[in-house]
Parts: structure tokens; C-alpha cells; sequence
């Protein structure tokens, strides 16, 4: 027999798996123990809201009964497809992986072409643009296996269930490795110092199922035949043919979006975000947010937050928001060329840095950037490097970082010194809204952190300070596909795929789109 049951338990409770598993038996009116008992979460959620944090938890008990398997997914269930028709495969990222390993399920070979490193080769060149300011074009925080999502908080969460089936994706990475905790909650998360090993084990498998994965290997043209894409030629000058190509480059290729305009490949400039990296230290968001002294206690996770403020300026209206909270994590440099200051956050899995940081953004609309509209498709993405320039400059030209403290930056005034961070590089004072921002963004950002401040009490505060500029927020850029085959509207052959296209905005949202891309493009070409 299985009961599924609710309860609202303490954290004490909730995180602890003997009291856990008393005090289900309690709420059944179960006394002592018995082998022929399993009790597990199913579901399980933090709830702030009051003084005292209760957490939300679903439970499954199986009695007299095998519980039913936690997933379905194995890493021993791919078939062999070393001598079956190939699939093209641009980009390792979480689309790309996924696509590939959906092409094995369906019978193709996918031959994944990535211009990056694989994630051990990836770390020298980390450590480089930490250490030594020196960014590799081709291998740095968002380029090489795994994408941005291998250096990232590895954040699960998405509200995109329409695009597929967020469970299956999920399984899958525990098949893969991370922990069953994904499965149980409602914010999930992997860790930054978790998802090299997980990327590499997705690796293996396509490897061991007969697929192909070319690291260091640039796309630098594309085999077209009339309106149909027939493959890609790399580099090395190398022509691979296919069935078709999934293009799933990420946001950050920037000449990729070249390549395709100037093929007269149809692309389209696409609104964005812009910003900054706000961070606070940990202890301060959590008083905040679990109404504490700061000591959240031994079993809640370090806390984090949500916010979104419409702003006004010009007589448009505009969203601010948070985007990519870290809890108990770092920020890093996220450039991919020389010569551009970009940063990003991310979290370990046991978030126990004693900062927080979150990217606070407004959206960018391709009206409020008149001037670059001589730039046509590319407009957006000509204002993002040339924001990011700026960046670099007033920084020192290095990726040293421009940044201010919270309230000096809302009051419009310099900030003496700054805090301590969790950039590695390095932070200079800078005046961030006259020299690094956009007078329409700083202006929005300034109204959205008085908002905040507001919601959050004690959030705006000098304790805290902003860090320049974030920026890769999502593609500024949108390769077009139609909305029932995926396929390009113009060049048969060709699904653009993922963030870099503009269709997914995380790790999730980006591997369920790769698995239909190649679910399209089998079922058409296949």
C-alpha cells in the first residue's frame, strides 16, 4: 500500500532524516519501527513568509509494498549508433549534451563540435583570467564543455514546463550523478564544484554510445546548398556532413551571429538585459529573509531572494529584476574575447560562501537604443560589447572590475573605498552610472534598488555594493525557427537551438530544447 501525505515541519525536522521519518510514523499513527516501512520526500519547499520558517513536504510511504524507482533514467540505456545516419551538433552546452543523447535514443549519430576545452583542460584557462587578466577566446567561463552551466550555481529551476519534460531532464543528471535531492526540491540546485564531474559523465556516455565529441574544434563556415544546410566546415578547413544541424552555440558567440548575417542567413536583434552584480554577505540576507538574528542554524540552506521593480524613464516603462541569485557564492569574470569586462555568479553546492550576490538587470528594448540600429540585426548585440568595453576600460583595462557601493551609487556620489568581495580579480572604485552605465540603465537601476529597499528591509544599504557590468543576461541576438517544426524558416536543415538562439534561459529550459530540436529534425529528416 502507498500513502503520499503533507506536512509542515520545522527545518529541524524537515532536513533531518531520523526525525523526518518519526514524524511521518506519528502523523500515520505508526509506533516503533518496521522493516516492511519506506518513507521518502517527495516534494519539499522553504516557506519564510511567517516569523518562524516552516518547510512544505510531500511524503511517499510504501508499506507492505517496493517502493516504485526513483528514476528511470540509466546511463546503461543508450544504444549503440557509431555506424547510424550523423546529426551536426554546434555547441557542448546543455542543449547540445542533450540533444545528443536524444539523438541516440532515436537511432542517429550526434557529433558534437565544441571550440572549446573539456572541463579538466577548462580550469587552467580559468585560473588564468582569475589570476593573471588573460581571457581565452576560445576557452573561458562560458566556452568549452558544458557551456556557461558547467561554471555556474547549476540552478534547476525553471517555469518552462510547456517545452518538455522537466522530470525526465532531471533524471537524466541523476543518472548522471548529481543528488536525488533534485528530484525533492522545489528550487533545486547541483553546485559549481559538482557539474565538471556530472558534464564529463554525460560525455562518456555519448562517447560510449558510439557519438563523437570534437573539443577545440571552431565552426567557422557553413556547407549550404541553396536553402538547405547540408553541414559546417570548422577551422582546420574539415567539411562534416550530416543530417541536418542543431545550433546550439550560447549566448556568447558572437561570431557565430556574424557568420550567420553574413551568409544572409535570416537572425533578428533581440531585447535583453543589462546590469550589474549586487552583492551582500550572506549573514544579512538571511536575517532578512528567515527573520533571524543572521545564525539561520545548522539545517536551513543558505537563503535567497526574488525581486522585480517596474521603472519609469523617458515615459517608458521598464522591468528591473533579479536574475541568476547566488546564494553563498562568488562572482567571476565572465569575459569571452579581450578587451570586455563581463561578470557572472555562482554558488557551490553547499553555498557556504559567506557572501550573496544576485545580477539586478532592466530590460533592454531595441527602442531605447536608437543609435545602434544602423547595426540592423546585430543592434543589440553591438550596444551589449560596447557597454562591456567600457567596463574593461574603467576598470584598467584588465579584469580588474568597476564597482561602487549600493547607496553611493543610488545617491549618485563615489564611493571612498569598497568592500570585501568574492571577485577574485579584483574590484576598482568607479562612479558606475558616469562611466560604465547606460544613462537609461542606471537611472532604472537606481529607482528599482529604492523599491527593493523597501521590500526588503535593510537590502539597500552601503554594506552592499554593485559590480560591472552583467550582461549575459540571454542572447542578444534570435536566429529565427518556425514554431511547429523548430526548423529555420528559410534554410531547411538548420535548428537553431538554446540560449545562443533565444529559445531557452537556463540549464533545464536549454536541455529540454535541445532534446526537441533533435526530436524535430529526426522526425523530418531521420
Amino acid at each position: 500500500m502507498k500513502k503520499e501525505i503533507q506536512l509542515r515541519l520545522s527545518p529541524e525536522v524537515a532536513f533531518d532524516s531520523e526525525n523526518f521519518e518519526l514524524a511521518v510514523k506519528k502523523s500515520l499513527g505508526i509506533q516503533g519501527t518496521d522493516d516492511r516501512i519506506v518513507i521518502r520526500q517527495a516534494k519539499r519547499s522553504i516557506d519564510a513568509r511567517g516569523k518562524q520558517v516552516k518547510i512544505n513536504v510531500s511524503a511517499e510511504v510504501f508499506i507492505n509494498e517496493e517502493p516504485s524507482p526513483r528514476i528511470a533514467a540509466s546511463k546503461d540505456y543508450y544504444r549503440n549508433v557509431s555506424n547510424s545516419d550523423p546529426v551536426i551538433i554546434v555547441g557542448a552546452g546543455p542543449a547540445g549534451l542533450f540533444a545528443a543523447l536524444r539523438c541516440i535514443e532515436l537511432g542517429a549519430k550526434p557529433i558534437v563540435i565544441e571550440r572549446g576545452k573539456d572541463v579538466r583542460e577548462r580550469r587552467r584557462d580559468l585560473a588564468a583570467i582569475n589570476k593573471e587578466h588573460i581571457v581565452n577566446p576560445e576557452s573561458n567561463y562560458c566556452f568549452g564543455e558544458g557551456g556557461a552551466g558547467t561554471y555556474s550555481d547549476g540552478k534547476l529551476y525553471t517555469r518552462s514546463k510547456k517545452r518538455g519534460d522537466v522530470r525526465r531532464v532531471l533524471e537524466i543528471l541523476v543518472a548522471h550523478g548529481a543528488r536525488e535531492d533534485i528530484l525533492v526540491d522545489a528550487h533545486p540546485h547541483i553546485g559549481t564544484n559538482k557539474l565538471p564531474k556530472l558534464v564529463a559523465d554525460l560525455r562518456q556516455s555519448i562517447l560510449n554510445a558510439g557519438g563523437e565529441i570534437l573539443f577545440n574544434t571552431k565552426v567557422t563556415d557553413f556547407i549550404l546548398d541553396g536553402n538547405e544546410m547540408k553541414g559546417v566546415v570548422t577551422k582546420d578547413g574539415e567539411k562534416i556532413l550530416g543530417l541536418g544541424v542543431i545550433l546550439a552555440t550560447g549566448h556568447s558567440a558572437r561570431d557565430i551571429f556574424h557568420l550567420l548575417k553574413e551568409k544572409e542567413i535570416l537572425i533578428e536583434a533581440k531585447p535583453f538585459a543589462l546590469g550589474v552584480r549586487v552583492e551582500h554577505s550572506q549573514e544579512l540576507i538571511d536575517k532578512i529573509q528567515y527573520h533571524c538574528s543572521g545564525n539561520r542554524g545548522a539545517y536551513l540552506p543558505a537563503s535567497s531572494y526574488a525581486l522585480v521593480q517596474q521603472t519609469m524613464y523617458d515615459g517608458k516603462q521598464r522591468g528591473v529584476f533579479s536574475f541568476c541569485m547566488c546564494p553563498g557564492g562568488f562572482i567571476v569574470p565572465a569575459a569571452t574575447a579581450p578587451g570586455e569586462l563581463v561578470v557572472n555568479g555562482m554558488s557551490p553546492s553547499r553555498r557556504d560562501s559567506k557572501f550573496a550576490n544576485s545580477g539586478i538587470v532592466a530590460a533592454v528594448e531595441l527602442e531605447d537604443i536608437p543609435h545602434y540600429q544602423k547595426y540592423g540585426e546585430l543592434a543589440a548585440m553591438m550596444f551589449q560589447a560596447d557597454v562591456e568595453k567600457a567596463a574593461w576600460e574603467s576598470g584598467g583595462k584588465t579584469q580588474v572590475a568597476p564597482a561602487q557601493r549600493l547607496v553611493d551609487f543610488v545617491n549618485g556620489r563615489s564611493s571612498m573605498d569598497l568592500l570585501e568581495t568574492s571577485y577574485q580579480p579584483g574590484l576598482k572604485s568607479v562612479d558606475m552610472g558616469k562611466e560604465v552605465l547606460p544613462d537609461f540603465v542606471a537611472d532604472r537601476l537606481r529607482n528599482a534598488f529604492k523599491g527593493f529597499g523597501k521590500k526588503m528591509r535593510g537590502y539597500l544599504t552601503n554594506d552592499a555594493q554593485i559590480i560591472g557590468v552583467e550582461s549575459r543576461t540571454s542572447s542578444p541576438v534570435r536566429v529565427p525557427r518556425e514554431k511547429e517544426s523548430f526548423e529555420h524558416p528559410i534554410i531547411a536543415g538548420l535548428y537553431p537551438c538554446g540560449e545562443g538562439a533565444g529559445y531557452a534561459g537556463g540549464i533545464v529550459s536549454a536541455a529540454m530544447d535541445g532534446e526537441r530540436c533533435a526530436e524535430k529534425l529526426l522526425e523530418k529528416y531521420g
